[in-house]
C-alpha cells in the first residue's frame, strides 16, 4: 500500500504541474495577446518563462533539500527533452520555412549558455562566478526580446484589443487561473521531487535517471501542451519560439537560484558533463545546422531528433 501511495502521489504531482502549467500559460498568453506582442516574441519570453516555471520550482526545491542530482538533472534534462522530444514532435508534425534573422540571436544565446554550463562544469561545480555569467546571459535574452517587441508592437492595435475584449469578469478569471496555476505548479513540484526521489531509492535507480527522464519530461509537459496547441492552430513559430525561450531560461534562470538554495557551489557530475550535455549539443545540431543551409525546418529533422532522444534515454538506462 505504501508503494502504491508513493507512485500515486508522484502521478498527482505530474497532474498538478500539467494543469497548473496549462492555467498559467493560458493567463500569460492572454496578457500577451492583449498587448499586441508578435507570436514569436510571445513564445520566446512570456510563454517561455511560464512553461519553464515547473523546472524552476522543482529544481529549487530539490536543491534546497540537498538533492543536487535532481536539481541539475531536471534543469539540463528538461532542455534535452524540450529539444529532442517536443521540438522533434513539432518539426515532424509541421515543418516550416523560416526567417533566420528571427532565430539566430536565440540560437546563439542557447549555444553560449550550454557551452558556459559545460566549461564551468569542468571544474566539477557551478560557482558564484558561473552563476553570475548565466544571469548576464538571461539579462541579454530579456533585453533582446524586449527590443524586438518594441520594434514590432503596434500600440494602437493593442489599445483596440484592450477596449474590445477586457472586462472585469475576464480579468478576475485570468487572475484566478494565474493563482491556481502557480499553486498547482508549486504543490505538484513538491510531490514530484519528494516521491521521485523515493521511487528512485526504492528501485535502486540513481536519482539522475529519474530526474532526466520522468521528472524532466514531466516538468516539460507544459511545453508539450503549448506545442500541440500551436500545431493545431498552425502557429509553428510560436512553438519554436517557446522552446528556444524555455531552453535559455532553464539553463540561465534555474541553475543560479539552485546554487543559492543549496547554499554553496552546485556539484556537476561527469555523467551530466560527458553524456547529457553532448546529447543536447547533438540534438541542437540536428535541429539547427541543416536549417542554416536549407532555410527551413524539415520533417526528417523531427524524425532524427525523436530517434536520437530515444537512443539517448536508452543508453542512459542501459549504462546504469
Amino acid at each position: 500500500m505504501e508503494t502504491f501511495l508513493m507512485y500515486f502521489l508522484f502521478a498527482v504531482g505530474l497532474v498538478l504541474i500539467i494543469k497548473g502549467g496549462d492555467f498559467f500559460v493560458d493567463a500569460a498568453a492572454w496578457l500577451a495577446e492583449v498587448s499586441g506582442i508578435p507570436h514569436f516574441i510571445v513564445g520566446a519570453t512570456i510563454v517561455g518563462l511560464a512553461t519553464s516555471l515547473p523546472e524552476i520550482i522543482v529544481s529549487i526545491i530539490a536543491a534546497a533539500g540537498g538533492d543536487v542530482e535532481m536539481a541539475t538533472g531536471n534543469a539540463i534534462g528538461s532542455v534535452t527533452a524540450n529539444t529532442g522530444l517536443i521540438l522533434g514532435i513539432s518539426l515532424f508534425a509541421m515543418p516550416i520555412a523560416i526567417k533566420l534573422r528571427k532565430y539566430y540571436p536565440q540560437v546563439i544565446l542557447l549555444t553560449v549558455s550550454v557551452l558556459c554550463v559545460f566549461l564551468f562544469g569542468l571544474s566539477g561545480e557551478i560557482t558564484v562566478v558561473a552563476s553570475a555569467v548565466l544571469v548576464l546571459l538571461l539579462i541579454a535574452f530579456v533585453v533582446l526580446n524586449v527590443r524586438d517587441a518594441k520594434a514590432h508592437i503596434s500600440e494602437n492595435e493593442a489599445a483596440v484589443i484592450e477596449r474590445e475584449s477586457i472586462t472585469k469578469g475576464i480579468v478576475v478569471k485570468k487572475i484566478v487561473m494565474f493563482v491556481f496555476g502557480c499553486a498547482g505548479i508549486i504543490g505538484g513540484s513538491e510531490l514530484l521531487v519528494n516521491y521521485g526521489s523515493a521511487i528512485a531509492a526504492s528501485l535502486g535507480v540513481p536519482t539522475r535517471i529519474i530526474s532526466i527522464s520522468a521528472v524532466a519530461i514531466g516538468t516539460s509537459l507544459p511545453e508539450l501542451v503549448t506545442t500541440i496547441s500551436a500545431i493545431s492552430k498552425k502557429q509553428a513559430s510560436l512553438s519554436v519560439g517557446n522552446i528556444l525561450g524555455s531552453n535559455i531560461i532553464d539553463l540561465t534562470f534555474v541553475l543560479p537560484p539552485c546554487m543559492l538554495a543549496y547554499g554553496k557551489p552546485l556539484p556537476v557530475s561527469n555523467e551530466t558533463l560527458f553524456v547529457d550535455l553532448p546529447a543536447l549539443f547533438a540534438l541542437s545540431a540536428i535541429c539547427f545546422v541543416p536549417t542554416v543551409f536549407t532555410k527551413k525546418f524539415s520533417r526528417w529533422q523531427g524524425v532524427v531528433m525523436l530517434l536520437s532522444y530515444a537512443g539517448y534515454l536508452t543508453y542512459t538506462f542501459i549504462t546504469h
